[in-house]
């Protein structure tokens, strides 16, 4: 009985290397995404996605008094310039503003906003 029996492993090929690399040239989308990947290129987009969804979420007026921070654990960052605005955004636009940017920024994962009172710079006046 025992002579019959095939040995473990017997009649199979295995290679050294479980999924081959082809040989030749890499397709340019391949090369392209690895490049993106690693320069952080979509995280860019993501960012510039995520302020333009913000900017149409609270309008011209709101995104001069606001400025958005980065995003950790799904949870949006953003200074407000003054407290009346922040509780304005908190308490009464906050369920819309998520639904906006969910909508208009799905890249970037949301799920709350966290705001606080902050020193916000105009737009075109230089740092320094």
């Amino acid at each position: 009985m025992l002579s019959t029996r095939r040995r473990a492993g017997a009649g199979v090929n295995v290679s050294m290397s479980s999924s081959p690399k082809p040989r030749g040239p890499k397709p340019l989308g391949e090369i392209l995404g690895d490049l993106f990947a690693a320069r952080g290129y979509g995280r860019l987009q993501a960012a510039g996605e995520l302020e333009a969804a913000w900017a149409a979420a609270v309008g011209e007026a709101g995104a001069r008094q606001t400025k958005l921070g980065g995003v950790r654990r799904g949870v949006l960052n953003v200074t407000v310039a003054h407290p009346t605005l922040l509780e304005e955004l908190a308490t009464f636009q906050k369920p819309s503003l998520l639904a906006a940017l969910r909508r208009e920024a799905p890249g970037t994962p949301i799920h709350d906003i966290r705001f606080r009172v902050g020193p916000i710079d105009p737009p075109g006046r230089p740092k320094g």
